[in-house]
């Protein structure tokens, strides 16, 4: 049984498509189907008419902003329904969302495995070269650094920081608008916030689903920050 929260993207790649409805009204059928008849919950349902060659989609990327949002799974129709660039099938996992095809439901998981295989396999060969050149070195009577193999670098150490700022700053992006329609509706204090925030099933930061007032207040600063 599929469970969970859910966001749709639909997509055809012609204007002619998308005025009829041709192909949408299937692909909106497959994924219903793949949802149990929509027993479990789907947030919203976005439809585009754009190629698939093009990866600057706007409703793809605002149904990838909502699944962030709300810890929710794209499920599309069809793999090619996204898109035929694997390359780009992985920078959805960087950006932390999981998503599923409905006439393959282990396809997502299978291409971004393979190509985390490769990645992987690469990795394994640049180190054993890295090795191999220390190795050889070694034997030439070359004296290596005092440093320990592995370490990592400041550069890396400050990229690496720089790196999980954003990833923070992006998500209190992504939270401030359900905050600010909170506090428009009346609930200005940090704990009626985070009550709200709870009762629509956003995620904290951290993954979390229950919202303390710190959460909140945390959200605010590093939003006033940015902005400052």
């Amino acid at each position: 049984m599929t469970s969970g929260k859910w966001v749709s993207y639909l997509r055809v790649s012609t204007g002619r498509q998308g005025a009829s409805g041709l192909g949408i009204e299937a692909q909106r059928n497959a994924v219903a189907a793949f949802l149990n008849g929509f027993q479990w919950t789907l947030l919203k349902e976005f439809v585009e008419v754009e190629s698939g060659a093009k990866s600057d989609r706007p409703q793809l990327i605002e149904a990838l902003r909502m699944c962030r949002l709300y810890g929710a799974k794209l499920v599309i129709a069809k793999l090619d329904r996204l898109s035929r660039d694997a390359h780009f099938l992985l920078g959805l996992e960087r950006a932390g969302v999981d998503f599923v095809a409905a006439d393959m439901p282990n396809a997502n998981r299978l291409t971004i495995g393979i190509l985390a295989l490769v990645a992987e396999q690469e990795r394994r060969l640049i180190s054993e070269r890295v090795k191999a050149a220390m190795a050889a070195a070694k034997d030439r009577g070359i004296k290596l650094g005092g440093k320990r193999p592995g370490a990592l670098s400041a550069s890396c150490r400050n990229a690496a920081a720089t790196a999980l700022k954003q990833r923070a700053d992006s998500r209190a992006a992504e939270i401030m608008p359900a905050i600010k329609a909170l506090q428009d509706s009346g609930m200005t204090s940090l704990r009626a916030v985070a009550a709200g925030l709870n009762a629509q099933g956003i995620p904290t930061p951290r993954g979390s689903d229950t919202w303390q007032p710190a959460q909140v207040a945390r959200v605010l600063r590093r939003s006033f920050l940015s902005n400052s």
